[in-house]
């Protein structure tokens, strides 16, 4: 249930700076490292309200990093990144955790909680006409953050009342919550174990995952090849790509990305889309799996993997290579149009009707 695609168009912009513009196909350094909306965030736009969470965005290194070194891959409508987290614990109990049995605090804290962003929106207005424009701009984007807040404590008063979902043994015992970026096997895991738990008790229809940034050798993702014992930290280890005594570990680094993402496929693929259903999870679920740069510097023909929605007119088994002239957003706009989004994205020209049966 695999398709490979090789997409040589993509925004030229610097060496590391695609997990900026991964998910929004934006050329940020024609606009002042000013992004776009993503396309999960359009993705969770449109399903918005029917679940607990409109989107799930994880990280190795949390938060949101900074322009050309970003540490989410999720973007607002306004194109300002959307924090990611990266505590397996934190992330469970946001999704299973305790919480609900105290029903009447928790309601306290959220109307509290709703009262003070009354305030503060009360009161900006005024305080934004007193502001130059370079000032405005980055109220507006505090303003921006006080909104995404006030949309989360909004939802979380919808959703207050209702039981949150629960898990089986099986799914308790794959989790190892405890685990965090110094042991990158473990972590890597749970952190899929966690996205397979939030489609399966619809908790989420959306959920993005950067396990490693390629800024440089600080990063927490970044240090995940010395401690699999593969020599160098990542940034230095994809340098080696060309080199004879790099390749090896390069490749054993692939290697267990890879098995880590199979592993994730197959636990999609196993769980029933419905109780006594014949169709899988997988089948009604699009994955785009890639990386940051297919060589040294190079944002350019990127190796690419699309798995799942055979159920939504997805086919696979093939390898395809496109030309010059076909934008990576069409792959986008294809996933788009499939799960009944929309059939346009950033700079696409169309959907990729190959990819469909």
């Amino acid at each position: 249930m695999l398709g490979g695609l090789s997409h040589p168009k993509v925004r030229r912009i610097g060496g590391h700076d695609s997990g900026d513009t991964f998910l929004t196909g934006h050329n940020i350094r024609a606009n002042h490292l000013r992004n776009r909306q993503s396309m999960d965030q359009v993705a969770a736009a449109k399903f918005a309200g029917q679940t607990r969470f409109d989107s799930l965005v994880m990280s190795t290194d949390g938060g949101v990093g900074e322009p050309t070194r970003s540490s989410t891959l999720s973007y607002n409508e306004h194109g300002r990144p959307i924090p990611a987290l990266n505590q397996p614990q934190q992330i469970f109990d946001r999704l299973f955790g305790a919480g609900d049995a105290d029903t009447a605090r928790q309601a306290r804290r959220l109307k509290s909680g709703g009262s003070l962003l009354d305030l503060v929106l009360e009161d900006a207005a005024r305080v934004r006409r007193n502001l130059g424009k370079y000032d405005q701009q980055k109220f507006d984007e505090y303003l921006d953050s006080v909104r995404q807040v006030e949309r989360r404590v909004e939802r979380a008063q919808k959703w207050m009342h209702i039981p949150k979902p629960g898990l089986t043994d099986a799914d308790r015992e794959r989790l190892k919550l405890e685990s965090d970026s110094k042991v990158p096997r473990e972590y890597v895991a749970t952190m899929y174990e966690l996205m397979h738990l939030a489609f399966l008790t619809d908790s989420t229809r959306v959920a993005t995952y950067q396990i490693a940034s390629m800024g440089d050798a600080t990063t927490l993702g970044g240090k995940f090849p010395q401690l699999l014992g593969l020599g160098k930290h990542l940034h230095g280890l994809c340098h080696g790509w060309n080199r004879e005594d790099g390749i090896e570990p390069l490749g054993k680094w692939d290697q267990f990305l890879a098995s880590q993402f199979a592993t994730f496929l197959d636990r999609m693929r196993n769980t029933p889309a419905m109780p006594e259903s014949e169709a899988s999870l997988l089948d009604h679920t699009t994955i785009i799996y890639g990386c940051s740069n297919s060589t040294t510097h190079n944002n350019k023909n990127y190796p690419l993997v699309l798995a799942g929605g055979r159920g939504i007119g997805f086919q696979h088994g093939q390898y395809l290579k496109y030309g010059e002239d076909t934008p990576f957003a069409n792959v986008f706009a294809t996933m788009l149009q499939q799960t009944g989004v929309t059939d346009r994205f950033a700079d696409s020209t169309g959907v990729l009707p190959e990819l469909l049966g």
